[in-house]
């Protein structure tokens, strides 16, 4: 018996339950790897015991941490938080359903046929996750999102909807109801509606925090409906909340097979034993990968293309949790682990090379699916079909890269549906809760998040300011330099610069530009 298929035999975690399996045998710990590890593995389960019994696991932010709750709220720490889970999940599948059936559709139509979710970060990466790796031709409503604040990308999208939009529902997802990029993709999906002459409340949905803004907004408008977001549920892990339920549900996804896959997953990876649990064996390979310090990249490669965008979900989950400047005990640790990935084979014909022969920065996960398509294959050569190809592609790869002695372990599901997907959102949802507690930091706030946005404020309200002046002194030409001291901010002459620049490039913002020598002294002036 070969060394390597007695360790794969060792360290393969088998869910039958969930139909998973779980290798780490492509990683080159040693044998005494996980018992160095089991004293802090320990105390993970301990941390995330608590944090499912409604401990304050985002001290920070002083919450309780409750994405788990939303598979199964017999676990809730009170009666109140399990009812109001039981009742927008109902609410959910009662709203889509009657969306089916037409008992609540667009004016003078027969019901909606389109859905825009206008959201960013957690409140769209989820959702359009799901959408693409569950969708398809028999979609119930087919599904479109604002997931930014590009202009030209939300142009982009409506010339798609085209005369559609007077079948499409908009389905708005902020917590807060004061995200300006949320906030901006409403404002021009109203324009849009507003400039085909459609009422946009009849049309408008709101997933949002009571009382917040938006919730007050859809309120005042009268708007089809509101579903809840709760302060015990992050952006990243609202998935299998009403942020990712609702758009799912109206799409026509079997959310209640969603739920009971991720629930199958939490149930699993509760078990104490860290052999057997997967989320464990993530956190720990990951541990170990990294030195604990983020010191490699994980390189996500799934071989199915429904699961393309999984790898960009798993950027957010992953690194808006992981990637913390304090850890607990508030001393500087500047944790982190970067993502990236495509998908399988597309991947071999792109970074694979470097991936094999380059600076070996990187371990990679490969997620492989077992059924290829539902019935019958297509045989393109005598005896083997294009899954087979797939499937060959994903164990030369390994292969390849393990000869090189890059490290990888192997997820295996067998099929991808509701269920599988839930499972995979579970698994790594557990996985960064297991990994924070072992390096000692709050995987649940997101304080760089909050200074990228407080700095945007501080650019726009000096935009403001260079956009008073050059109103005030009409035809008069300034450099960035002079524009700066004129509005007392010569230490900001680069974004002055930077400002000016992107006014002169939209000529409905009536800033004129002439070129100077160097193209930092060009002169600005109001049109």
């Amino acid at each position: 018996m070969s060394a390597n298929w007695e360790r794969y035999q060792k360290y393969l975690c088998d869910c039958p339950e969930a139909g998973m399996l779980i290798d780490v045998s492509g990683m080159a710990f040693n044998d005494d790897f996980f018992a160095t590890m089991e004293p802090a593995m320990q105390e993970a389960f301990n941390a995330m015991t608590a944090l499912e019994s409604g401990a304050i696991a985002n001290p920070d932010e002083n919450r309780m941490v409750g994405h788990y709750w939303l598979r199964n709220p017999g676990l809730a720490p009170d009666s109140g938080i399990a009812a109001e889970i039981e009742f927008s999940v109902r609410a959910v599948k009662e709203f889509s359903a009657a969306i089916h059936a037409g008992e609540i559709a667009p004016p003078g139509r027969s019901g909606f046929t389109r859905l825009l979710v206008i959201g960013i970060g957690g409140s769209a990466l989820g959702p359009q996750f799901v959408a693409d790796a569950l969708g398809g031709a028999s979609d119930r409503l087919k599904p479109y999102f604002f997931d930014n604040t590009d202009p030209d990308g939300m142009d982009k999208v409506l010339a798609e909807i085209g005369p559609a939009l007077a079948e499409t529902l908009v389905v708005v997802i902020s917590k807060s109801g004061g995200t300006k990029e949320t906030r901006n993709g409403m404002v021009e999906a109203q324009a849009a509606f507003d400039a085909a002459g459609l009422e946009f409340a009849k049309y408008a949905v709101a997933v949002t925090g009571a009382g917040s803004e938006l919730d007050k907004a859809a309120v005042a408008g009268g708007w089809l409906a509101r579903f809840p977001m709760w302060d015990w549920v992050g952006g990243r892990t609202s998935v299998t909340s009403a942020v990712g339920l609702l758009p799912a549900a109206l799409q026509g996804i079997d959310i209640d097979a969603l739920l009971k896959g991720a629930q199958v997953c939490d149930e699993l990876t509760r078990r104490r034993e860290t052999r057997s649990n997967p989320a464990a064996l993530l956190a720990l390979m990951w541990h170990y990968a990294t030195n604990g310090r983020g010191e490699k990249d994980m390189v996500v490669l799934p071989y199915k293309d429904r699961l393309l965008l999984f790898s960009r979900y798993l950027q957010q989950l992953i690194m808006e949790s992981i990637g913390k400047e304090l850890d607990l005990t508030g001393t500087v640790v500047n944790q982190g682990i970067s993502v990236y990935g495509n998908k399988g084979a597309t991947d071999q014909h792109a970074y694979v090379q470097q991936l094999r022969e380059g600076i070996n920065n990187f371990f990679v996960t490969f997620i492989e699916v077992l059924q290829d398509r539902p019935g019958k294959s297509l045989e393109v050569e005598p005896g083997v079909t294009s899954g087979d190809y797939l499937a060959g592609f994903l164990q030369g790869t390994r292969k390849a890269l393990a000869g090189k002695g890059r490290e990888s372990l192997t997820i295996t599901i067998e099929r991808l549906d509701a269920a599988s997907i839930g499972t995979l959102i579970a698994l790594y949802e557990r996985a960064v809760g297991f990994y924070a507690a072992l390096v000692g930091i709050n995987a649940y706030h997101q304080p760089g998040v909050e200074a990228g946005k407080k700095a945007a404020t501080a650019v726009l309200a000096l935009q403001a300011k260079i956009m008073a002046r050059l109103s005030s002194q009409p035809g008069v030409e300034f450099t960035a330099l002079e524009l700066a001291g004129a509005v007392g901010d010569e230490g900001e002459t680069e974004t002055v610069f930077r400002i000016l620049l992107h006014l002169a490039g939209n000529p409905d913002r009536r800033v004129l530009m002439a070129r100077g020598a160097t193209i930092a002294t060009s002169r600005f002036k109001s049109a």
